[in-house]
């Protein structure tokens, strides 16, 4: 009995033992040089719900690996692999997944060898000097923003102190005054070319005419004719004559009282004087400035030389 209860213990176990799947890491060689290349194969002896994680290294690196290929009935993965520093590094045990169950492979040890150097056969440079960086325009760029500001102050004060300047002074009015006998005809005869009381603007026309009368009198007599009544002209005027300081006749005084008075009637009381009167107020207008006149000193002077 207790031979029978053996033997079927040893059969179990067996048969346990029989059914573990198989995993192994293995690699075509244990040492290599810095930058050589060596090959890792991992392989499980099973195809069904075998998961392979990502491989996990420690100082080695992975150049390429290859999908998972089967092969009578077992999986196998290879990578190739290389170190690029010198030393002992293991491949740690990997993790390998069979039917949700865990499995380690084996750790490998992997020996990186440095590459020895015969400096006896190596041919020698002379040390070169530091290399000089080309230029860019950060370089330069502050001066010339110095420049740029430099020129536009320039051409700003140029600009400001010599073609203003100068611009001013040719745009000054180069004219000269005429004489207020000579303005005032040459006022009549731009008055003339208007044509205003031709087109119907009677108003506007004994407006500018007795204007230009009253501003040849105020710069030939130097009075306030502008500013002052029709009465009030005319009574100046008047005592001008009685004191003997003006060179006209009582003609004068009346054309000038019967053209003033014309031009009041038009612009206040809306009189419209035909054709012939208006051209005989301009005639008259004209005969005013040229006989109306201050009396010279000169001839002041030299009467009272006479009757000395």
């Amino acid at each position: 009995m207790r031979g029978l209860f053996f033997f079927l213990f040893s059969l179990f176990c067996f048969s346990a033992f029989a059914q573990k799947p198989m995993v192994k890491a293995e690699i075509d060689t244990t040492n290599i040089r810095i930058g050589e290349q060596f090959n890792l194969k991992i392989s499980v002896d099973e195809i069904q719900n075998v998961i392979i994680p990502k491989l996990q290294l420690k100082g080695l690196e992975i150049i390429d690996s290859t999908a998972t290929d089967t092969l009578k009935n077992s999986l196998i993965r290879k990578y190739i692999l290389t170190g690029f520093d010198s030393g002992a590094f293991y491949i740690p045990q990997q993790q390998i997944f069979v039917k949700n169950q865990a499995y380690l492979t084996d750790s490998l040890l992997v020996n990186v060898a440095t590459v020895a150097v015969d400096t006896t056969k190596v041919k020698k440079f002379p040390i070169k000097s530091i290399k000089s960086e080309p230029y860019t325009f950060d370089d330069f760029k502050i001066y010339i923003y110095i420049v740029l500001a430099a020129l536009a102050i320039i051409a700003f004060w140029i600009y400001w102190f010599v073609i203003r300047k100068r611009k001013e002074e040719e745009e000054e009015p180069t004219y000269r005054a005429l004489p207020p006998y000579e303005e005032a005809i040459y006022r009549l005869n731009e008055l003339d070319e208007k044509q205003l009381w031709q087109n119907n603007q009677t108003k506007e026309y004994y407006s500018e005419l007795t204007e230009i009368v009253r501003g040849y009198i105020e710069r030939e007599l130097n009075v306030p004719a502008l500013e002052k009544t029709t009465d009030e002209v005319l009574d100046m005027l008047k005592d001008f004559k009685d004191a003997d300081v003006i060179l006209t006749s009582q003609e004068t005084i009346d054309k000038l009282k019967s053209l003033l008075r014309e031009a009041d009637l038009v612009k206040f009381a809306k009189s419209k004087p035909l054709a012939p009167e208006i051209e005989e107020d301009r005639k008259d207008a004209e005969d005013i400035i040229s006989n109306l006149k201050p009396k010279p000193i000169v001839e002041e002077k030299d009467k009272e030389d006479g009757l000395e």
